[in-house]
């Protein structure tokens, strides 16, 4: 009971590092490069941003007061982790753009490489979020509660259209189609970056464990490392010897833990780590996103 008890504020506490983090590295996106230059993000930051421009309200505060309705929407359709995660990290970066803007330099000097670094740091910062199974509401809640009335659509897809929706705002507040085509490279760029920070960091690992010593090795995945595993009766092809095949699917930050304490047991077990992108299930995600 301590021990998920320190384990929930671990959680906590690395949460929170990595909103605020994120909330940093997408704050000089939006303070930095895409908003001095006319250039918009998509989403509800772009709204923002346009709004910014043409009231001169404080970007952060108006992305908070704009996903007010959707996290009142979406606290039943979610579960209260996703959205108590979610509202965190939206108050977090929201908080962190407002508070960084006054100080932050501006650079306007070459809207191409304001809109690489631009496109580079907002990925960045959201995957960051997006690692600890948070969002930053906006287009991703919408997306989701929408996709809960028409399933057949594909989430990733549905945010794409409404960003191109948000984009075309800046054309209409800019009159500049310069500024449409740098903001479809943010957002090209935004999107790659956030899946490259996703499988880069956080590849889930497949295990293949053959080893004599099965129960005890069992033993020591269940209670010790507190992680699920299916076993399989195989045979030596060579030595027709009888052994146990453990399948065990760990994140990647486990992979040495697991194998050192497995060495332990059996310091002549065959290990086969296997690289994997996703996984579905206790312990990992629940559902698909898409």
């Amino acid at each position: 009971m301590k021990q998920a008890a320190i384990r929930k504020t671990t959680d906590i506490f690395i949460d929170i590092l990595f909103y605020a983090a994120g909330g940093a590295l997408y704050a000089l996106s939006v303070n930095m490069f895409t908003t001095p230059n006319g250039i918009l993000l998509g989403g509800f930051t772009g709204a923002a941003a346009v709004l910014h421009t043409l009231l001169d309200v404080p970007i952060g505060a108006t992305v908070f007061l704009l996903n007010v309705p959707l996290f009142l929407i979406s606290f039943r359709k979610f579960g209260t982790s996703f959205i108590v995660k979610t509202v965190a990290a939206t108050f977090a970066i929201s908080a962190i753009i407002d508070l960084t803007a006054p100080f932050l330099p501006v650079y306007t000097e070459d809207k191409l490489l304001s809109a690489l670094f631009g496109g580079i740091l907002s990925g960045a910062g959201l995957g960051l979020v997006f690692l600890r199974g948070a969002t930053t509401g906006g287009t991703d809640i919408l997306s989701k509660l929408l996709r809960l009335r028409f399933p057949q659509l594909s989430m990733g897809r549905m945010i794409l259209l409404f960003d191109l929706l948000v984009i075309s705002l800046s054309f209409a507040v800019y009159r500049s189609l310069e500024n449409v085509l740098y903001a479809l490279v943010v957002i090209y760029i935004s999107a790659q970056v956030i899946d490259l920070v996703q499988t880069g960091f956080s590849h889930d690992k497949l295990l293949f464990i053959v080893t004599d010593q099965g129960e005890r090795a069992v033993r020591e995945i269940t209670e010790t490392l507190d992680r699920g595993v299916s076993v399989l009766d195989v045979r030596g092809g060579y030595t027709d010897t009888p052994r146990k095949m453990l399948f065990c699917a760990v994140r990647a930050n486990d992979v040495a833990r697991f194998t050192k304490r497995i060495r332990t047991l059996d310091e002549n077990a065959f290990i086969v780590i296997s690289e994997i992108s996703d996984i579905l299930g206790e312990g990992f995600r629940q559902k698909s996103e898409f």
